[in-house]
């Protein structure tokens, strides 16, 4: 049984007629009830006619983001390695078909990165790369992640899509985490925006979660990415996804995020817009299906924006974000082609600090490799 069966199985659902017949007496009885949520509440909380009972589902997420969380708000950052990618994602900055001198990290480089993220106290790490497994073999991701156990005490992946024996090698190297998007679950739409390279197979994308918990990883971040699909299916979709996972691999922490597409060269406009109301409603409804999910904001979102969620159910934060290639240390960000246009330029301090002020902690280290 894969999550791949959920996805098929649903297709013949008519998801926006079923969305639209929902009426306000389907939120209050889901919103009234106390035992798990199912999938069909999980669509009553995610329909237009739940945009009127905001406030009393942020009451509710955020009393079960405390009794799960407490708090707190852990800090991350992500730290590029290379920017080569042989696929064609149509919305990605980094893709093949945008003409830009690529740039991989020594192993040196990446310790110079890491030693500047490390100076501003950050220990959990998230390593990306492009798919472009020529420039960036399984060796060098493994002695990458091994150097950065000397700076980190936890270590997530956002690369290519690996099998389990392979997983199980950079676990082992040190990695615990895994994040992967798989940036839109409607299937017409993912062939649409990956016409070719590896990540053109929807299957052995939807089944890469799997893969890593089999490999041993203790937690998984995936969500999809706000722009390409229809929002609200996605949303849909996503949590259910979590769900299974959740259900399937009990020993697992699993998480959402919730990206929206920003601008980036050579990449095309959104072809959905998310609104900050319906981004609120999304995350309100995960919490109140999932209480005990991880949701991670990212610095794509504007400080006030991020701000006003740290009550609202994110229990994790990027910060001090670069997103190009060498961008802490090695390169000046100015000169570094960048991913994705970062919103939240905050240091970590100052986010740390504004997390204070809310009354949250800010925690930099919970986790110890052993």
């Amino acid at each position: 049984m894969s999550f791949l069966n959920v996805v098929l199985a649903l297709e013949s659902f008519d998801f926006d007629a079923s969305l639209h017949a929902i009426t306000a007496a389907d939120v209050e009885r889901t919103l009234s009830r106390d035992e798990q949520l199912d999938r069909r509440d999980l669509l009553h909380l995610l329909a237009p006619a739940a945009q009127p009972y905001l406030e009393e589902m942020a009451q509710k997420a955020h009393r079960l983001t405390l009794q799960h969380f407490g708090k707190v708000i852990g800090l991350y950052a992500p730290l590029y390695i290379s920017d080569y990618c042989a696929n064609s994602c149509t919305y990605c900055g980094f893709h093949v078909g945008v003409d830009f001198p690529r740039t991989k990290l020594t192993l040196a480089e990446i310790e110079q990165e890491a030693a500047a993220i490390a100076a501003t106290g950050i220990r959990h790490i998230l390593v990306l790369t492009g798919e472009a497994p020529a420039q960036t073999p399984l060796s060098y991701l493994a002695e990458a992640v091994h150097r950065l156990r000397a700076h980190f005490s936890s270590i997530a992946l956002e690369i290519f899509p690996l099998d389990e024996a392979e997983y199980r090698i950079l676990r082992e190297a040190g990695a615990d985490s895994l994040t992967v998007y798989q940036e839109v679950y409607d299937r017409a739409i993912y062939q649409e925006v990956h016409p070719a390279g590896r990540k053109a197979d929807y299957v052995w994308r939807v089944q890469t979660p799997e893969r890593g918990a089999r490999a041993g990883f203790r937690a998984l971040n995936l969500g999809p990415l706000f722009g390409l699909g229809q929002p609200r299916r996605e949303a849909w979709l996503a949590a259910l996804h979590a769900r299974w996972l959740e259900e399937e691999f009990p020993d697992v922490e699993v998480s959402l995020s919730l990206p929206r597409m920003t601008k980036a060269a050579g990449a095309i406009a959104p072809r959905s817009l998310m609104s900050d109301s319906e981004f609120v409603q999304f995350m309100l409804a995960w919490r109140l299906f999932m209480p005990r999910l991880g949701i991670t904001i990212s610095t794509r979102e504007a400080p006030a924006f991020r701000d006003r969620l740290v009550q609202l159910g994110a229990t994790r934060f990027s910060c001090g974000s670069k997103t190009g290639v060498g961008g802490y240390a090695v390169r000046k960000q100015d000169e570094a082609p960048v991913q994705f246009a970062v919103t939240d330029n905050r240091s970590v301090e100052e986010v740390a600090a504004m997390l204070r002020r809310s009354g949250y902690q800010p925690i930099f280290k919970d986790w110890e490799l052993v």
